[in-house]
């Protein structure tokens, strides 16, 4: 995951895909995406972004936003995953699987 924040940190929008069922049936597993660089004050609640939260990374919808806390993450079953500044990245396209 590491590579996906150096690109994201150079300014690189990139298609990418993660495995799991976190994000269904907005996202499905391995499901293709583009992602872009972005800076965590430029989101707002109903995004999803790149992000970390304690350690780990997510690929989550933006649940809510407070300008002391940052961005709160969640999935989109109900579960909240913390809050974070450490936004990397914002899904700008979801594809079709195959491109």
């Amino acid at each position: 995951m590491r590579w996906k924040i150096e690109k994201l940190q150079r300014g690189e929008t990139f298609i990418t895909k993660e495995k799991g069922n976190s994000m269904t049936p907005i996202i499905y597993s391995n499901q293709p995406h583009r992602l872009a660089p972005v800076k965590w004050e430029d989101c707002k609640p109903g995004d999803i972004v790149f992000c970390k939260v304690r350690g780990s990374m997510f690929t989550h919808l933006v649940i809510a936003k407070d300008e002391q806390r940052g961005l709160q993450i969640g999935n989109n079953h109900g579960h909240v995953n913390g809050w974070t500044k450490q936004v990397f990245g914002i899904v700008t396209e979801i594809l079709p699987f195959g491109s």
